[in-house]
């Protein structure tokens, strides 16, 4: 295992984005939930304590028992975590007079200490929190100070177990950064080293061993993570992997075509199969978006178990699960409330009787994009906008037809045509277009027209856990507006969808 820091969780919106700051400083780091907390062996150089939306101070609160970290290894307290170690020992916790929320700058360091090295007088940092910690245990000296906060940053003396009031790991903590390489590189003493090109050996070293000479079958979509996991995979055992490409009639126009060309490229043993039909018989009449989701994932399965029985010797089944959907499965608060059903390979039945082999599942999206970069696989497929599982099928609004299919294609593909060819894909995190199920009147040359409405819908986001609408230019919208009405028959009527999830999400259904 290469080094790490150990982060538990207990129940921070920002926890994942503590890992993602350590993953930044080419430091390898694990979130655990505060209650089950993994074997501390050597590999382990630190550990952070997140912070939560509970308060020391309620009965039943997330709690730790500190004495099996402290004096072993350095720790660093964050928000939550900083109360609960100053409460544990004695300090006070009490309701702020004022709930601190935003931006503070720290009219107090002492940069004698190694956590706050190189920080600047009036440092701005994020606060979040409705308690304050109004006394320290005689032990415990305090480190920074804003105006309205006195511990806003603490040391145990002689130990270095540091807790801190505010949040270094968003952007609004101008200097967080920093003060995380100060506890991860030179508390910690992490060496930085970890990497994407060392990443991809340990990989394939581990992919090698666990295969061996068995057969691995794996279905693709065309993404990022799904591409990315098969190459890493085909990299350790070759034409051992077999992939398969299913076209359910509801992908973007070309794309079976396109992708499946991409992947023959990169040397991957991929059979593409052709199983629209199937998947509009399943869709027949269907208008609820959890109904077509699950006609949808059952479809797949049938087509993905009927070209697995072709195959022979096969013991494996690749995914491209990345670590968030790990976190989510281990999560403090168990699985979140169930928003939409997520298509995945995942949902392939036990009768499979297949092993799973996961090789991207401890990485974040961003770090499977520079793993896949290392890895030369083409920008096509690594900047490829997210692109939902059950595609068009839940972005036709209502029962799904191949003929709306073919509608919305045209669409779809004028829409994200236009976006690359004004240099404007890159800057929007995942864009499409919507069938709406309603038509409206309009008049085209001296006839009056009654045709379908579409949307259009272009975020910006890190993740997709949080999105907002991109500004994109009158002119560009006023253009591929013009080009769907007049090129795509049926449509008269071009509309652009400005909400941010929350509280819309960034599909429709």
């Amino acid at each position: 295992m290469p080094e790490q820091i150990l982060i538990l969780d207990f129940g921070s919106q920002y926890t994942q984005l503590i890992a993602r700051r350590v993953r930044e400083l080419d430091v390898y780091c694990e979130i655990h939930p505060y209650n089950k907390v993994p074997e501390i062996t050597s590999d382990i150089k630190g550990v952070i304590l997140s912070g939560s939306p509970s308060s020391v101070r309620d009965e039943g609160s997330p709690d730790l028992d500190m004495d099996v970290l402290r004096g072993k290894l350095p720790i660093l307290g964050v928000c939550y975590g900083s109360q609960l170690l100053a409460q544990k020992y004695g300090g006070e916790v009490l309701p702020s007079e004022i709930r601190e929320y935003g931006r503070a700058k720290l009219s107090h360091i002492d940069t004698h200490y190694d956590l706050l090295k190189e920080m600047s007088h009036g440092s701005q940092v994020w606060m979040s929190h409705g308690d304050t910690i109004k006394n320290l245990p005689d032990n415990f000296d305090v480190i920074a100070s804003t105006d309205s906060v006195r511990v806003a940053a603490f040391k145990i003396k002689e130990e270095e177990t540091y807790g801190i009031q505010f949040h270094p790991e968003v952007t609004h903590s101008t200097e967080g950064k920093n003060l995380l390489r100060n506890f991860v590189v030179g508390i910690c003493g992490c060496a930085q080293d970890w990497t994407s090109d060392v990443f991809i050996d340990a990989s394939i070293a581990d992919l090698k061993a666990k295969i061996g000479s068995d057969k691995v079958v794996m279905g693709l979509s065309g993404g990022v993570d799904s591409s990315v996991a098969a190459t890493l995979i085909h990299r350790a055992i070759g034409d051992q992997l077999i992939c398969v490409f299913v076209d359910n009639g509801l992908l973007r126009k070309n794309e079976f075509e396109e992708v499946l060309d991409s992947y023959k490229h990169m040397g991957l043993n991929v059979i593409g199969v052709d199983a629209k039909q199937k998947f509009y018989d399943a869709l027949a009449g269907i208008t609820d978006p959890e109904a077509k989701r699950k006609a949808i994932g059952n479809a797949f399965i049938e087509v993905f178990d009927e070209e697995s029985n072709k195959l022979e010797g096969v013991k494996w089944l690749g995914q491209g699960t990345i670590y968030p959907d790990v976190i989510e499965s281990i999560s403090v608060k168990g699985p979140s409330a169930t928003i939409k059903s997520h298509h995945n390979v995942g949902g392939l039945p036990d009768f499979m009787k297949l092993s799973v082999v996961e090789p991207l599942n401890t990485l974040f999206k961003d770090e499977v994009r520079e793993v896949g970069r290392a890895l030369e696989i083409v920008e096509k497929i690594i900047g490829r906008h997210p692109f939902p599982g059950p595609g068009l099928g839940i972005r036709i609004l209502g029962d799904v037809t191949a003929e709306k299919v073919k509608t919305l294609q045209e669409v779809d593909h004028i829409f994200i045509k236009g976006l690359k060819d004004h240099g404007l894909y890159d800057e929007v995190w995942q864009a499409g277009a919507m069938l709406l199920p309603i038509q409206s009147v309009g008049v085209m040359g001296d006839e009056r027209t009654y045709e379908k409405v579409v949307a259009l819908r272009a975020v910006g986001s890190v993740d997709g856990m949080t999105a907002d609408w991109i500004h994109l230019p009158y002119e560009f919208l006023g253009k591929i507006s013009n080009d769907i009405i007049n090129k795509v028959k049926g449509v008269n009527r071009v509309v652009y969808d400005i909400s941010s999830k929350p509280p819309a999400t960034i599909e429709w259904e």
